[in-house]
Order: structure tokens, then C-alpha cells, then sequence
């Protein structure tokens, strides 16, 4: 029988389970992914091979001072919970140390539940959008369908592939964007808002200093290094959005959609930023 929409409403409105518990984790996102040489990675590190900064109790051994030892890239990270579900529930606590023939499914498994953790956490915000209540029953289907996903076997979690379903969600994701940005557009009395459309679009380095960019679609642009100090971003879409080094001091990001926290951690900001409630100021603002 289909879990009633307002259940999974109720569920997606706490996503307890999507913000990441460190200690309930095997370090996978240390071990898993490959590292590059980089502005935000100081080594490389092959996909599968533990940090060297990684300890035996699978706690980062420089965590204090990624940023200074050239790690950002690791500072800015979210698995969205991805990591304690596949370590205390996919694989029952079984850690890929002491049981190494485990290691290959559960890296592959881990990369599958992370995509499909951010796309709870998505959902779970549109389902909040008072103009999209027309989607409703559609993003609770995708909801249950997606929590459905995270539950396979870690074989099944290592094989999926994943891009048709986030096509799908991220179809019913823009409509829900779309509609909360045209409610905005009509108390505004008229479409200059929706009509703003940077989706993609190359703003790196950008002055964008107090830009009225209400109801703005900045999906998927690069605001690498831009000036955003005193901007207005409220309903603005910023779904995948890179932030990295852009000034948000004074900027007024309340009600923005789709901002997540690594966005935040990635970007400048200061007292005078202003977020919204779900997500915290970073510690080096």
C-alpha cells in the first residue's frame, strides 16, 4: 500500500537521517572517492585508497586544520547521511578494515546512497513550497520511490545507476522551482523576477554587489570567486550552483531554493549573511 503524502511530507519536513554523523561512519567519503592534486586537495589519492590522513578509529587525523593543510575540498564535502546508512545499515556495522572483501561493494554503494540522499533532501524541500502544492502527490511518489532505492542490498546500491531517476526528479524539481518562483514574480506584480535566467551561465569573478536577484534561476552557474556582498537572493534557485570563494557578506539568502549546506561552506560570508533556517553559518565566516 503507498505511503500517504502527508506521512511522507511529515517524514521529509525532519531529515534527521540527511545531515551527516561522522561517528557512525567508516570515513568512506576519505577512502572512496579519488583526490586530485589541487586548490582544494593537496595529494592525490586513487579512488579506493584510504587518506593518509585518515586513523584507525576512522577519524580524520588533521580535521582542525584541513584548510590550512591545503584541504579544502574535504571541509566543504556532504554525504547527506550517506554514510552512516551504508555503514550501520546496509552492511550492519561491518567496517571495510576488518572485513576487506566487503571494501569495493561498499565504496560503489556509498556514491550510489549519497546521489540518492541529496535527492531526498531536494524533494523534501520542494514538498515545503506553499505555490508547488499542486506537485504534491508527485513529489511524494518520487520521495517514497527514491527512500525505496536506499534500502537495496549493497550489490543492488553498488549496480544502480542512477541518472534516470534523477532525471525524473529533477524534472519535477524544476517545475517546482518554476512555480515558487512565478508565485513570487505575481506579488510582485509581474514576471521580471521569473524572467531572470542564469541557469548554467558563467558568472566566475562577477560583481554582483546588492543584484536584485529575487526569484532568479542560477541552477548550475558558476559564481566561482563572484561578489554577491548585499545581493538578494531570496527565491532564487541555487540547485547545483558553484559557490566556491564567492562573497556572500551582507547578502540575504532566506528563502533561497535549494541551497545546501556545502554550498555555504564552500563560499565567504559574515554576520550580516542572512540564511535560511535549515542551514547553519559556516565556522570560518
Amino acid at each position: 500500500m503507498p505511503t500517504p503524502p502527508d506521512e511522507i511530507h511529515a517524514r521529509a519536513a525532519a531529515p534527521a537521517e540527511l545531515r551527516a554523523d561522522c561517528g557512525r561512519c567508516f570515513g568512506l567519503c576519505c577512502v572512496a572517492p579519488a583526490f586530485a592534486r589541487s586548490a582544494d586537495f593537496a595529494i592525490d589519492k586513487p579512488a579506493g585508497r584510504p587518506c593518509p590522513n585518515l586513523r584507525k578509529d576512522f577519524r580524520c587525523g588533521v580535521h582542525a586544520t584541513l584548510r590550512e593543510r591545503g584541504f579544502t575540498g574535504c571541509t566543504v564535502f556532504d554525504c547527506f547521511g550517506a554514510g552512516q546508512k551504508i555503514s550501520q545499515v546496509t552492511f550492519g556495522g561491518r567496517d571495510w578494515r576488518a572485513h576487506p572483501e566487503t571494501a569495493g561493494t561498499m565504496f560503489g554503494a556509498f556514491a550510489t546512497m549519497r546521489h540518492l540522499h541529496e535527492l531526498l533532501w531536494y524533494i523534501g524541500e520542494a514538498l515545503t513550497f506553499p505555490a508547488a502544492h499542486g506537485l504534491r502527490d508527485d513529489l511524494a511518489a518520487v520521495y517514497a520511490e527514491t527512500e525505496r532505492l536506499t534500502g537495496g542490498t549493497p550489490d543492488a546500491l553498488a549496480a544502480l545507476d542512477v541518472r534516470e531517476h534523477r532525471e525524473k526528479v529533477n524534472a519535477l524539481l524544476l517545475k517546482a522551482s518554476e512555480l515558487a518562483r512565478a508565485g513570487l514574480a505575481k506579488r510582485r506584480g509581474g514576471g521580471r523576477a521569473r524572467g531572470k535566467r542564469f541557469r548554467g551561465a558563467d558568472l566566475a569573478g562577477a560583481d554582483l554587489r546588492r543584484a536584485d536577484l529575487r526569484g532568479a534561476s542560477l541552477r548550475g552557474a558558476f559564481l566561482i570567486g563572484a561578489d554577491l556582498r548585499g545581493a538578494d537572493l531570496r527565491s532564487a534557485d541555487l540547485i547545483g550552483a558553484d559557490l566556491r570563494g564567492a562573497n556572500l557578506g551582507g547578502a540575504d539568502l532566506t528563502g533561497s531554493l535549494f541551497l545546501i549546506q556545502s554550498q555555504l561552506d564552500a563560499a565567504q560570508g559574515d554576520q550580516a549573511t542572512r540564511l535560511p533556517p535549515a542551514l547553519t553559518r559556516p565556522a570560518h565566516w
